[in-house]
């Protein structure tokens, strides 16, 4: 266990000097959270884990459990907007790294939501802080499998995103969504694709820091 929140806390720190931003921790599997309130596990998250096996098909293709969050993102065809993002605000060989990293990943109706001309003015090079800010809040350090998600939103917990800000997991009927910092409320399309630095959640709208 020691080892294992080690290896934890030094991906976290990478994450940060990366992206030179601040963030917080999670329930990574098989590690306790961070602060006491949250430090206990949740035993549904291994079977989530196991469940959620290689054949899983997200955009016509299959997610494969040995590769990482990116390589699994890019084979995707749902989430190529998403993928063109990540490459724009220089965040691929961070996301490439040892992690673990949950990424919750908006779609591509997701984006083609947002206010017309609001993505072409995302990925040009002179807004790439902005982008990067939207991005960042996106991912959060540690494993949160959909099971963690329904037992933090059950004790009223959140998530602190790589950006700094919060998400609040929400239980919605029998269905778990986001809460983003603007109060606006995101349904999970896809729970629980398993790579081998995190785990990926598609969602269907694009979350919204302050």
């Amino acid at each position: 266990m020691d080892s294992n929140k080690s290896k934890s806390g030094m991906a976290a720190i990478a994450v940060v000097v990366a992206l030179v931003i601040g963030m917080g921790g999670g329930y990574a599997i098989g590690n306790h959270k961070k602060d006491d309130k949250n430090s206990s596990m949740n035993n549904g998250s291994a079977m989530t884990m196991e469940a959620s096996s290689d054949g899983t098909t997200v955009g016509g293709a299959k997610m494969v459990r040995t590769k990482d969050v990116v390589d699994n993102a890019a084979n995707a065809k749902n989430v190529t907007t998403l993928v063109a993002a990540v490459k724009a605000a220089g965040l691929v060989d961070t996301l490439k790294g040892e992690g673990p990293f949950t990424v919750f990943g908006p779609d591509n109706d997701a984006f083609s939501a947002l206010p017309a001309g609001t993505v072409d003015t995302l990925l040009k090079p002179e807004n790439k802080d902005q982008l990067v800010k939207i991005l960042t809040y996106h991912v959060v350090a540690g494993t949160y499998t959909s099971a963690d998600l329904k037992v933090m939103a059950e004790k009223g917990e959140t998530l602190t995103t790589v950006q700094g800000e919060q998400l609040t997991p929400v239980i919605n009927g029998d269905m778990v969504e986001l809460k983003d910092a603007k109060g606006n409320m995101v349904e999970i399309e896809t729970p629980d694709i398993i790579s081998s630095n995190g785990v990926t959640h598609v969602i269907k709208s694009v979350l919204m820091p302050n």
